[in-house]
């Protein structure tokens, strides 16, 4: 008896993925909900579990290939004897195939034959555009015919030459740039780069995207957090970090702003009456954006909670689809990487994003006096289309006023 390894449901508006990586080989013992196989989609990456123990007798989709929801991926042989009818990959169904050739290996070209010295009335002849392509492949100029008027070698006379006759190995460095594809390395993008790419370059085509920046002083914050980090860390089992004071802040602002938690669906704007805050997260595969849910009916060590298990879950690749999907409004975090300013892109369909920075020590006027405090830009990027920018820099304001009081979000005013 066999059991079949198929594709799952990966949620909503995702019906295809790419077979990434293999956990068993063909012959190897499998045991009950035991991972298989990895899947990448154009947001997670999941595993497969086995429905039944046994071996791993074929494999019919190996990595590259792309399946649907409800393919055959695999099968699993009843009991370990199931190991004599193991098949290698290779004799799987003959129509799936890898998405994706392998690079071919470039052919071995002659080497160049040395420059024929010009004649006395040649040069002239020579058009200086097609002087300049010629050098660039490593052609003699001179021995090509040309087309133009009088005779004159065009830069198209060049162009025209086949590719046997312009050599690739390797000239002096005055005839331009080499081919230098052995210093190169391609590889193919995944799912969920291509998506991001997608998903980024929608958001510059069609919202009207500005930025406005503000400045917010950390003093507060951080003497408060000093004086309880030690209490908070103990009494909840979490440290206590600036990314909740800056989710508490923005679930204020967006109460008194709703425009920048609204989104356009088709002629209507949709104001959203719920605060889902995307926070978004860097991972060795890419830019993950998992949603904290319920922002407003957390408090601030639940956030810290919250945000710890999706960070993890997001760096092990270990999200789901409902942890993805459905947020309303997206923070993210350049200054742990050293960010000092930057121009947030919006996560569709979203209206707005903010981005926090590094925090540096900088001279700031204190009440006529110059002191040193510790500075924050941020910046909020959003949709025109949506929000008016008196809104925006309303927001931002808030936002900005709110950190910089950390007790009006304790009090909650």
């Amino acid at each position: 008896m066999t059991t079949q390894i198929v594709v799952p449901p990966m949620g909503e508006s995702v019906s295809e993925a790419t077979v990434a990586k293999w956990l068993k080989a063909v012959g190897d013992i499998v045991r009950m909900d035991e991972p298989l196989v990895e899947l990448e989609t154009d947001k997670v990456t999941l595993e497969v579990n086995a429905r039944a123990a046994g071996t791993l007798s074929e494999i019919k989709a190996p990595p590259g290939c792309k399946v649907n929801v409800g393919a055959v991926l695999g099968l699993i042989a009843e009991g370990a004897a199931g190991a004599a009818v193991a098949k290698p990959a290779t004799s799987s169904a003959p129509a799936l195939q890898p998405a994706s050739p392998p690079p071919l290996a470039l052919p071995t070209t002659p080497a160049a034959p040395p420059m024929a010295a010009p004649t006395t009335g040649i040069a002239a002849m020579l058009m200086p555009s097609a002087r300049k392509q010629a050098e660039d492949r490593g052609l003699n100029p001179y021995e090509i015919k040309g087309t133009g008027r009088d005779g004159r070698v065009t830069k198209e006379d060049v162009l025209g030459m086949t590719s046997s006759a312009a050599p690739t190995t390797s000239r002096p460095s005055t005839l331009g740039p080499r081919p230098r594809v052995a210093e190169e390395e391609r590889i193919r993008m995944t799912r969920l780069r291509q998506r991001i790419a997608e998903r980024l370059k929608e958001a510059q085509n069609t919202a009207a995207m500005l930025t406005t920046f503000n400045e917010v002083d950390m003093s507060n914050v951080m003497a408060l957090r000093a004086q309880h980090k030690d209490a908070f860390e103990k009494k909840n089992g979490v440290k206590l970090g600036f990314m909740s004071f800056f989710v508490k802040a923005c679930v204020q602002a967006l109460k008194e702003i709703p425009a920048v938690n609204a989104e356009i669906d088709g002629d209507d704007l949709v104001y959203k009456n719920y605060y889902d805050i995307g926070v978004a997260v860097g991972t060795p595969q890419g830019l993950v954006v998992p949603v904290l849910r319920d922002a407003d009916k957390r408090g601030f060590a639940d956030i810290e909670k919250a945000i710890g298990e999706l960070g993890q879950h997001a760096r092990d690749g270990k999200l789901s689809m409902a942890e993805l999907t459905g947020g309303t409004f997206t923070i993210t975090n350049g200054g742990i990487y050293g960010s000092l300013m930057s121009t947030p892109i919006l996560n569709p369909p979203q209206s707005g994003i903010l981005g926090m920075h590094a925090i540096k020590e900088r001279a700031v006027v204190v009440n006529g006096k110059i002191e040193a405090r510790p500075m924050m830009y941020v910046a909020l990027s959003y949709d025109h289309r949506v929000i008016d920018g008196r809104e925006a820099v309303t927001f931002l304001a808030r936002v900005k006023e709110f950190v910089e009081n950390p007790e009006r979000l304790l009090l909650g005013v």
